[in-house]
């Protein structure tokens, strides 16, 4: 039984501070593969000695038993999938980055693995049947909520994203109401005023689409629909590119079952853009527009005319 199976089913006979440790190991294999106890349960925020009873707590008999299917998938997969350290690459030596690259690879992965076809048009389905959509995503989650915004808009109308230079942005949230759709993105650790404000929306009736990394995640658990990624990392950042295929899936499920709305919205933006000349262009394909001719008696005395 994969051990993702064994925490979900006993995950709520957990204490508090097991829960904690055991989020930690669902939404991080690869680094419990990896890792020492002690970085693990660093990585975690708990002691060594609440990860070591949590494998006992899972029927392990030890944090090693409880990691050692992870070790052998990940020796496979790196055996199987990075090229050998003798083969030469495109420009220099970057086996230093072999780890992080097959993280890369894994989280891309993983927006595959972890959610089926039918959830991909479920989370479709609920960004163009609601009135209004916002999108609420804050620290390093801001950027693909933005993206998410950017994208939807151009597919549908009434999109706006939560965030303001006032930091008025939870009086969005608050402006929801049970047609509406609130689409948070966030990664462990929470961000604390996400969760909260998801809450407050979920509590208003609101439908929620959450965009998280664990089916532990307390948006997951408020979510009408949830859509999952991984974002492991042999560095010190989360990476993103799981996130952000995550996304591009997600909007190409929305240009595609939006059909001729979809299209009609397209059209109409793409001609606003061209005429606003939004996009450089080569010189030579559009005219300079001359500016407007001052007649003699409105030009001051004594200055240059260029």
């Amino acid at each position: 039984m994969k051990l993702s199976t064994v925490i979900d089913e006993r995950y709520e006979q957990l204490s508090a501070e097991l829960k904690r440790a055991a989020k930690w190991v669902r939404s991080h294999p690869a680094e419990l593969g990896l890792q020492s106890l002690r970085q693990s349960a660093y990585a975690a925020g708990v002691s060594p000695a609440t990860m070591s009873r949590l494998a006992r707590g899972l029927g392990f008999e030890s944090f090693e038993a409880m990691r050692r299917p992870t070790i052998a998938a990940i020796a496979q997969s790196i055996g199987t999938n990075l090229p050998s350290p003798e083969e030469p690459t495109a420009s220099g030596d970057y086996s230093a980055f072999d780890e992080l690259n097959q993280f890369q690879v894994d989280n891309l992965a993983s927006i595959y693995q972890r959610n089926s076809v039918e959830a991909y048009a479920a989370a479709a389905d609920e960004i163009l049947k609601a009135r209004k959509v916002l999108f609420l995503g804050l620290r390093s989650a801001f950027s693909m909520a933005y993206h998410l915004h950017y994208t939807c808009d151009w597919l549908r109308d009434n999109t706006a994203v939560a965030a303001d230079a006032g930091g008025a942005w939870p009086e969005k949230v608050l402006s929801l109401a049970p047609p509406d759709l609130l689409v948070v993105v966030s990664q462990a650790p929470y961000t604390r005023m996400v969760v909260e404000n998801t809450q407050t929306a979920a509590d208003r009736g609101v439908r929620i689409l959450a965009i998280t990394d664990s089916e532990l995640s307390p948006l997951a658990r408020l979510a009408t629909v949830s859509l999952f990624f991984r974002s492991s990392s042999s560095s010190f950042f989360h990476s993103q590119v799981g996130a952000l295929a995550l996304a591009e899936r997600l909007m190409a499920d929305v240009a595609q079952r939006g059909q001729a709305d979809v299209n009609a919205r397209l059209s109409d933006r793409r001609d606003m853009l061209q005429n606003n000349r939004a996009y450089w262009e080569k010189l030579g394909t559009f005219k300079t527009p001359k500016p407007p001719k001052t007649p003699a008696s409105k030009v001051n005395p004594g200055h240059d005319r260029d």
